[in-house]
Order: structure tokens, then C-alpha cells, then sequence
């Protein structure tokens, strides 16, 4: 295989800095005020060193650590160097092997602490430095098992401390190889569910509260957000997307990383680095299947829509993304650059890798593979498919396109194509190997292993990588932390239907109600009585899983024997207020769950508490549909992967939600004797007034918003192809495209708008300040 040349694209970060800069020059040019500039240099400050094992130097009054133990200061140690220049010295000084061991992602084993002697073989015979941990402890465990690893990285020659990495921890859904148990963390509602709320602002400040957490236990890197769009309803990780609209998801995408990072253009020393996946087109997996199974190896695009799912990537590189995971799929007979790009997993692409993401998009992070894009998949993994879990005796191996080449072979494939860290590797010997053989070059190890280290150097973690356990305990789930939480959970649940205004429930004091999935500590203290059994209640609330029916657990449907479904109807029959609670981790197909319940309010992870505030009235639901939900897997087949909410006939449209009546609320616009939109029949769905198209409209569109006090949906997107209304119980309920304060409140609308009204008068004040001052007056 050819080496290829180190790429280095000029950073897109720096444009943005010096274009910045120079707009702020002529802003103040324009007002007649100068920028201030210091006399004299801003003197070094001296960093909290945090030392366990190495020794400390002094020079010129400031404190390092030695930690090649050399007795002098050298360059890597020097944090008044950058993390570029630290970076150079250190790789220098490496061997072929150690810079090996900074191109391996391996796993953290054990179970209630990690496996030692697993880690200081990794540690100390294959100089692995980091590490994913899906150690699902507490707080003070969890935190002091990372200060010990970090113990043992310190006394290693040259004393490279850990990067520690996690899957999400701060969701409601646990999945094998994709997300952990919450413990003690925040919880939030699953990604898809902040598309739902649809406010980027709330998105940040979630990434800054996970951030925190995070680093208060020692964990430096966030392998999220998930930039995919939900293209393909059948799809298994749609919950980790903030949705199906590229336009819509890229601001979701950009505030996450914003919040993590701990800046709006790049890492901070106190943020978490984050890997955006899974570049890219993942969304679009045929028929639904998983790709980390080889019959699900495929994404396709019948639509010719892969530039949609480029879109909220553009928003990642825009907040200066911290790193890249290319995606498990192979992207079938995809045209780019006038031909069809070789049909191996993205991970071994060296189009998408090269020439996309690094030339096109100017991309100049980590590329972090995959897990297991290098390992062997045999025969048996070949066959395997769900329910057995992709994981099997054999491990874990999707080497999609490659699984002919010998392992050493494959770790060449996926650095030459442009990956930097292999992820859930832990054989480093194949990259020396590789490079012993002719197959890959020292010059691109170097490139790589530089990259690695950068980041480790702008995380401050040379000078502290230990945290305070006191703090971490303090910090996990505060108060504060879970009151955001709370918020983001109530606010995400969506009001699908309200027959007579079910919903909230009204003067519930002494009623008896049926809990199915519910916790009846939840209700304690409201007035409900629990009861056992639904032919007693005056009222029920029914939890409704993914029902993953089908033998590829692709179907969306409930085929009515599912025990939450049957309890659902029995609670119905017997004449209860029924009120179905469905989880979308995927769009479910809900027509029988709307005819079997008075009120279906949907959830994307949410706590039993959340869910009683919503029913009781205490919060309100401001969720809209971040993708359609189709009415039949007929019309779910008919659909192109590729395209979001192009499903005939949908149940409920892109964006639906109904909002609480209001007792004597008002219209908030005054109505006309002419509407423009002519609503069609079985409901008060209207007809978009243009041509709909994949993308959002700028402008909601007027409509009808019935009579006061109804409900009304949340905004006025449209989605792919016309729709035609739901019928029956949907249609009673159909949810209206809402115009001027009544779309923006429900929206949460332009985060932004405080923040450019601020700027505004600041910039108002220093004019007039100025003027003031011309004329010796104070302003």
C-alpha cells in the first residue's frame, strides 16, 4: 500500500479568529474607538500541577513537573510552550513502538473497579494511553479508579497521562456498544428528544453540565454527539440523532460541542474533547439494519439526498470539533467526485476520509475509528444477526470491505486512509509491524501520534490529569444539575393527541389510577390512588416500549400482543382514562396506541416524574416530532433511506405536537375572514402553501389555529412530500401549523436573539460613552 503525504489543510478555526478580529476592529473604527492593547506581555500563570509520583522543578520561579525524570526542564514539560510545539518535542523523542501505542483506543475491563493487571500489561508493555471506561459505578469510585490509572501513566518514562473516553452516560437508553447506565450522572432525555424541544441554547448548557461531569470524575473525551440524521425509520440508533432534517439538526450539533468543548469555536483546557459520528451517511442503513452486523453493512441513497447528511457536520466543524468517527458502512455505489467511491467501510475510505473530510472540509482533529474495524469477523460472525448480539465468542469484528486483508494489513488501511486512533484496539505491534513491512510510513505514525498528543496537551492534562473525589461526589446529580434535567426531560414529552382535553388531568384528588411502568412512588402526595389492577381505575398511564417486532426487530408496529399494548387496551376497555406514554426511540407506528387511549403523549427517556408533572399540569409538554411517524410498515418499505419524512401518508407529520389549552387564552393572532391555507377534511391539518421540499420553510406559514383555547402544533416546517391527514382518532386530534408567539414560545425560538439584543446595547453604550466623553461629559 502507498503512504500518502501529511495533509495540512490551513486551520478553518484561525480564519474564523482573524476574521473576527478584523470585523472588531472595524466595528470599533466605526464608532470612532480604539481597541486596547496591553503595555506590556501577560506574564505566564502557573497552572495547578497535580503530581503523585513525579518530581517538581523550578524555574524562574514557576513550578513543572519532571516527568521524564531527567532533573531538567524539557520542552514537552514546559506548559508556557503551545500544544503544538510540546507535541513536537515529545514525538521526537518517542520510539517507533511508543508512538504505536498512541494510535490504539483500547477498553478499560472489570466490573465495580478495572481490571489492573489487564490495564499495566496494555500500560507498560504497549504504551496504550487511551482509553474508553464503561465502568457504570458511582461517583467516588469512579473517580478514584481513574486517579489510580492516572497514577500509574504518570511513573510510566515520560509520564503521558491517560485520555479517558466514555459512550453517553447522561441518557435514559443503556445499548450494548453504544451507550452507558446514567448511576449517578444527570440524566437527560436520549438526543433525539432535545431535537424534540428544538433549542440549541438548552443543548449547550446540557454539553457544559455533562462536561463538567464528566471531568470532574476524569473523563476528558465524549465519543458523541451523533451528527446522523433519521432518514431510515427502521434504523436501530435513531435515539442518539437530534433528528431527521439536516438544517435542523446541524445548530443541535454545533451547541453540544459548543457546551462540551467549554468554547464556542474549539477545546478549552476545562472542556471534553468530542468525536462526531459517524461521518458519515449512517442514517441511511438499508432496510433498518445495524451495520455492526455484516448483513447490515450497507447505507444507500435511492434519493440522491447524501448531501443532507453532510449538513449537520458543517455545524461540528463550525464549533471547532475536537474529533471525526468515520462510520461501520460501506456506502453502496455512492457517486462522488464523478465516480463510485470504493466500497469499503468509511473507516478505510480514504475518499471520505482525504479527501472529504480533510480537504474538503478542512478538518485537521483526530480521526478516531470505529471499534473493531480491524478485528477478524469469521464465518459465524458473517451469519450472525439479531437478536444474537453482534458481539460473540469471536469478539467484535466489522472490518466492512476489508476482511480479506490480514489484521497487520488492515490496521495499514485505516491510518493510510486517514485515521489517527483505532478505536477498541489494543495490538499496537501491528502498526510497527505495518511500517517493518512497508505497508505504512513513520512519517504518517508521527502525523498521527502528534495529533493524539496535541490534544492531550490542550487539555491540561501533562499538568493535572487527577480530579477530587470530594467534588466529583458533589458535583454528579447536584441539585442544580438535576433541576436541568428535570426541565429538559418535561419539556421534551409530545402531546400527539387530547381527546376533550384529557390532558392535564383535571382535580385528580382521590381518583384511582392504573400504573403500568410506572413506579407508584411516583404519584405519592398528588391526590391518585394506585390500584392493581386497571378494571378499578378511574385512570391509567401506560408506559409503551419499542415494540422491535419482525425477525429483524425492524418492524415499528404493534402487532397487539405486546404486554404494555394489551395492558393499554385493558385499561381502556375497562372504561379508564387511558393515557399511552410510547418511547420513541424510533417513529412507532401508533395508529392502534391513538385508538386504544383518550390522550398519547410521547417521551424520548424520561423519568416517571417528569411524565406525572406533564399529566398533572405541574410542567407543560413543548415537544414537536423530531421525525414523522409513519402510519404502516408498507409505507415505511415505500420509503428512501435516504430521505427524511418522505413516508406516504404519515400519522403524524414532522414536527406535530399539540400545547395545553390555556382557560380563556385568547388567539394570539386576530382572526381573518380569509385564511390563507384552505384546511382539508378530517381535521385541522392544512395544506402547506408552497411546494414542499427537504428543507425547512424560512417563514411559518399562516394557518388556522381553531377556536381559543385549543391546542395548537409548535412550528410550521414542512416535510418531504405532501401528506394527507390522519384519520380517526389522529385526525380528531391533528395538530395545526402555528404562526407568530404561539410557534416561537412553543419552539423555544431564536436562542440567540438576548445574546444579539445585548451585543447591541453594549456596543450603544460605548458610542455614547465615547460621544460623552468628546464633549467632557460623563454619559
Amino acid at each position: 500500500m502507498k503512504a500518502r503525504a501529511s495533509q495540512q489543510p490551513r486551520a478553518h478555526r484561525s480564519r474564523r479568529r482573524a476574521l473576527g478580529l478584523a470585523a472588531s476592529a472595524a466595528l470599533f473604527a466605526s464608532l470612532g474607538l480604539s481597541a486596547a492593547t496591553p503595555a506590556h506581555a501577560t506574564p505566564p500563570q502557573q497552572p495547578d500541577l497535580g503530581i503523585r509520583t513525579a518530581k517538581v522543578l523550578t524555574v524562574d520561579g514557576l513550578r513543572f513537573k519532571d516527568l521524564d525524570g531527567n532533573g531538567e526542564l524539557t520542552p514537552y514539560e514546559d506548559w508556557r510552550l503551545t500544544p503544538q510545539e510540546r507535541a513536537d518535542d515529545l514525538v521526537a523523542r518517542l520510539d517507533l513502538a511508543q508512538r504505536a501505542g498512541l494510535l490504539v483506543h483500547a477498553s478499560l475491563t472489570g466490573s465495580g473497579t478495572y481490571d489492573r493487571e489487564a490495564f499495566g500489561t496494555l500500560l507498560h508493555d504497549r504504551h496504550v494511553s487511551t482509553y474508553i471506561s464503561r465502568l457504570g459505578v458511582g461517583a467516588e469510585t469512579l473517580a478514584s479508579e481513574n486517579n489510580a490509572l492516572q497514577e500509574a501513566a504518570e511513573a510510566e518514562p515520560f509520564g503521558i497521562p491517560l485520555k479517558i473516553s466514555t459512550d453517553p452516560r447522561n441518557g435514559f437508553t443503556v445499548t450494548e456498544g453504544q451507550t452507558v447506565s446514567n448511576g449517578d450522572f444527570t440524566p437527560f432525555p436520549d438526543a433525539i428528544g432535545m431535537g424534540a424541544i428544538d433549542d440549541p441554547d438548552l443543548t449547550k448548557r446540557m454539553g457544559a453540565l455533562i462536561a463538567a461531569e464528566y471531568r470532574a470524575v476524569g473523563i476528558t473525551e465524549a465519543l458523541s454527539p451523533q451528527a446522523d440524521i433519521s432518514t431510515e425509520p427502521r434504523w436501530s440508533r435513531q435515539n442518539g440523532t437530534f433528528g431527521s432534517v439536516g438544517s435542523d439538526v446541524k445548530p443541535q450539533v454545533k451547541a453540544y460541542i459548543q457546551g462540551m468543548q467549554g468554547s464556542d469555536t474549539g477545546l478549552s483546557t476545562e472542556g471534553v474533547t468530542t468525536v462526531v459520528k459517524h461521518w458519515v451517511g449512517y442514517g441511511a442503513q438499508a432496510n433498518g439494519y445495524d451495520s455492526h452486523y455484516y448483513y447490515g453493512r450497507y447505507a444507500v441513497f435511492p434519493g440522491n439526498n447524501f448531501a443532507e447528511h453532510l449538513v449537520p457536520f458543517e455545524g461540528a466543524f463550525e464549533a471547532g470539533a475536537s474529533g471525526v468517527m468515520p462510520t461501520y458502512s460501506i456506502l453502496k455505489d455512492l457517486v462522488l467526485g464523478g465516480k463510485v467511491i470504493e466500497q469499503v467501510g468509511a473507516n478505510h475510505n480514504e475518499y471520505l476520509l482525504q479527501t472529504l473530510l480533510r480537504g474538503q472540509y478542512g478538518f485537521n482533529g483526530v480521526i478516531t475509528s470505529d471499534w473493531g474495524i480491524t478485528n477478524d469477523c469469521p464465518q459465524e460472525c458473517l451469519d450472525n444477526r439479531p437478536p444474537n448480539s453482534f458481539v460473540g465468542t469471536w469478539g467484535a469484528g466489522m472490518p466492512w470491505g476489508v476482511e480479506d486483508l490480514s489484521l497487520t494489513e488492515r490496521y495499514a488501511s485505516a491510518i493510510n486512509a486517514g485515521v489517527d486512533i483505532i478505536g477498541g484496539a489494543d495490538q499496537p505491534q501491528h502498526i510497527v509491524d505495518a511500517v517493518n513491512e512497508g505497508l505504512l510510513s513513520e512519517e504518517r505514525v508521527a502525523e498521527a501520534a502528534h495529533r493524539v498528543l496535541v490534544q492531550k496537551f490542550e487539555l491540561g492534562l501533562f499538568e493535572n490529569p487527577y480530579v477530587d473525589v470530594d467534588a466529583a461526589v458533589a458535583t454528579l446529580g447536584s441539585d442544580a444539575h438535576r433541576a436541568l434535567g428535570l426541565e429538559a426531560q418535561q419539556r421534551s414529552l409530545t402531546l400527539l393527541t387530547n381527546r376533550d382535553e384529557s390532558l392535564p388531568l383535571a382535580a385528580p384528588q382521590g381518583k384511582k389510577v392504573y400504573l403500568y411502568g410506572i413506579d407508584p412512588a411516583a404519584v405519592r402526595g398528588t391526590g391518585l390512588v394506585p390500584v392493581a389492577e386497571p378494571g378499578a381505575a378511574d385512570i391509567a398511564l401506560v408506559r409503551l416500549a419499542d415494540p422491535k417486532g419482525g425477525n429483524d426487530l425492524t418492524d415499528l408496529d404493534f402487532k397487539g400482543t405486546e404486554p404494555d399494548f394489551v395492558a393499554l387496551k385493558a385499561a381502556h376497555d375497562a372504561g379508564a382514562l387511558t393515557i399511552a406514554l410510547p418511547q420513541l426511540f424510533r417513529p412507532l407506528i401508533l395508529g392502534n396506541v391513538a385508538e386504544n387511549s383518550d390522550a398519547v403523549l410521547a417521551n424520548y427517556g424520561a423519568s416517571d416524574e417528569a411524565i406525572v408533572n406533564v399529566v398533572l399540569g405541574k410542567a407543560k409538554p413543548e415537544g414537536t416530532l423530531p421525525f414523522e411517524l409513519p402510519s404502516s410498515m408498507q409505507a415505511v418499505a415505500a420509503q428512501l433511506s435516504d430521505v427524511p419524512n418522505d413516508s406516504a401518508d404519515p400519522l403524524f407529520a414532522y414536527r406535530a405536537g399539540l400545547a395545553y389549552a390555556e382557560a380563556g387564552e385568547e388567539p394570539t393572532t386576530e382572526p381573518t375572514d380569509e385564511p390563507t391555507t384552505e384546511p382539508t377534511t378530517g381535521g385541522t391539518t392544512t395544506e402547506p402553501t408552497t411546494e414542499p421540499t427537504t428543507e425547512p420553510t424560512t417563514e411559518p406559514s399562516p394557518s388556522d389555529s381553531g377556536q381559543a383555547g385549543t391546542a395548537v402544533t409548535a412550528t410550521a416546517t414542512t416535510t418531504t412530500a405532501p401528506t394527507t391527514p390522519p384519520t380517526g382518532t389522529a385526525a380528531a386530534n391533528a395538530t395545526t401549523t402555528a404562526s407568530g408567539p404561539t410557534a416561537l414560545a412553543a419552539t423555544g425560538s431564536d436562542p440567540w436573539r438576548p445574546a444579539v439584543i445585548a451585543s447591541a446595547a453594549l456596543l450603544v453604550g460605548a458610542a455614547l460613552l465615547w460621544v460623552g466623553r468628546r464633549r467632557g461629559t460623563r454619559a
